[in-house]
């Protein structure tokens, strides 16, 4: 009668191969990471690290998102910066172009001149007025068919009401990005070009009366481009600081992804080769365990 715990030749053969086959696959995986530079090749590899993985990278495409948002916030607000400089230099100009028709001394002819050269004012700031960000004009606002801002005489082409350009820079944190031309350049029929307007004509006919009372109306509107530049520039500053911290959340964000499925070059180069040496050994020790069949005996 047999012991009931012999085993026989072929469930050894079977249980030899499978260790074999478990020494190769293992030796496969090695070769794979070693070759892609990643632990993690197919969620099976490791679901928890793939998930990890993959929440990882939807951040780092949310944060770059917000990167991109950003930088386009910067041109708008960096071209309006740019723009409102120009205003103010030239809202100076007159001013002091206006003091001197103001001047009792100034007779009409030098009057004249001064009218001239306001009404070329005018004009460049029409012409600043249409400034463009990616061809689209600045100071619109939302209202995409416009060409221009303002037209040669300087109507205003939008609408009426203040409208917003917004990026959003971060979660729940939309910013503005843009400035309206009546809410820089003031509201027709009492806007910049019609103040400038009316100083032209008022330097023409030597009407010094009204040329104080332009004075002080100047005054207001360059106070009013100086408080629009002074918030673009703090929202500049802001999206500055965002950026910041959006470009160092993406760099902790993928060093977060490395440690998660890179692979540690150095540690699976040495277990690649000991995972060699003992699938060699297991091969060897396989050749001399299995009985040789009937054939060998037979030769």
């Amino acid at each position: 009668m047999g012991s009931p715990f012999r085993i026989s030749q072929q469930r050894i053969s079977q249980q030899t191969f499978n260790n074999l086959q478990g020494g190769l696959n293992r030796l496969q995986k090695l070769q794979e990471q070693l070759s892609s530079g990643r632990l993690i090749n197919r969620p099976s590899d490791s679901p928890v690290g793939a998930n990890d993985a993959l929440r990882f990278r939807n951040e780092i495409k949310r944060q770059e998102q917000y990167t991109r948002n950003i930088n386009d916030g910067l041109g708008w607000l960096g071209t309006f910066d740019q723009a409102l400089s120009g205003v103010t230099n030239s809202t100076l100009r007159v001013r002091g172009l206006l003091l001197q028709g103001i001047n009792a001394s100034a007779d009409p002819v030098a009057r004249q001149a001064i009218a001239a050269e306001v009404s070329n004012i005018r004009e460049s700031l029409i012409s600043q007025a249409n400034g463009e960000w990616l061809g689209r004009p600045i100071f619109v606002g939302t209202v995409s068919a416009p060409t221009q801002a303002y037209n040669n005489a300087g109507v205003y082409q939008g609408s009426g009401a203040p409208e917003t350009i917004l990026r959003s820079v971060g979660p729940g944190a939309p910013v503005r990005v843009n400035l309206t031309g009546p809410e820089v350049f003031g509201t027709p029929p009492n806007d910049l070009f019609d103040l400038l307007s009316q100083i032209e004509t008022n330097l023409s006919t030597n009407n010094v009366t009204a040329l104080s009372a332009n004075l002080t109306a100047l005054d207001t509107f360059r106070t009013q481009v100086q408080d629009a530049q002074s918030d673009v520039g703090a929202r500049y500053n802001r999206l500055e600081a965002m950026k910041s911290r959006a470009e160092d959340s993406v760099l902790t964000l993928k060093t977060g992804l490395s440690d998660v499925e890179d692979v540690d070059l150095p540690k699976t180069i040495s277990e690649l080769q000991l995972q060699e040496v003992a699938y060699q050994a297991s091969l060897n020790a396989a050749s001399r365990v299995l009985q040789p069949s009937l054939v060998d005996f037979l030769r």
